[in-house]
């Protein structure tokens, strides 16, 4: 028999470095988790991916036992990652600052496109696309499809 979900819980936390910290403890902690278990758990399977923000869905049973997915790191980090920039533009249709090729655009629609509201790999490059402009970068190259 299934078990009875309480609630389910969102949140973004860096990988291997879960603790019971806010915002991990007082969101855990309301639902009655326990909090050194999930950070166990969390820091032991994200050990490859140390450092990298990394968003998380928790779903709470009313047994306060817990399962958690963890999905690929937010497009707007990775792009920043490939044009090696540590923030976006405050004003992204008049300063731009950095760029990026087609090419990695089409890598990271590739890596997130299970996460992403789309069935095709045009249409996640053309929201990774639209998501690099918000942020102030400039796609450089031919469109890559």
């Amino acid at each position: 028999m299934a078990k009875e979900v309480a609630g389910m819980i969102k949140l973004q936390i860096k990988g291997a470095a879960a603790n019971p910290s806010p915002p991990v403890g007082p969101a855990l902690g309301s639902k009655g988790v326990n909090i050194m278990e999930f950070c166990k758990q969390f820091n032991a399977r994200t050990q490859d991916q140390a450092g990298k923000l990394l968003p998380v869905i928790i779903t709470v049973y009313r047994d306060k036992s817990f399962d958690f997915v963890i999905k690929h790191p937010p497009v707007a980090v990775q792009l920043m990652e490939m044009a090696k920039i540590t923030k976006g533009s405050p004003e992204s249709n008049r300063n731009k600052v950095g760029s990026v090729t087609w090419d990695q655009v089409k890598t990271i629609a590739e890596d997130k496109m299970v996460d992403l509201n789309c069935f095709t790999i045009e249409s996640a490059i053309t929201m990774v696309a639209g998501t690099a402009r918000s942020i102030g970068l400039t796609i450089k190259g031919e469109k890559a499809i």
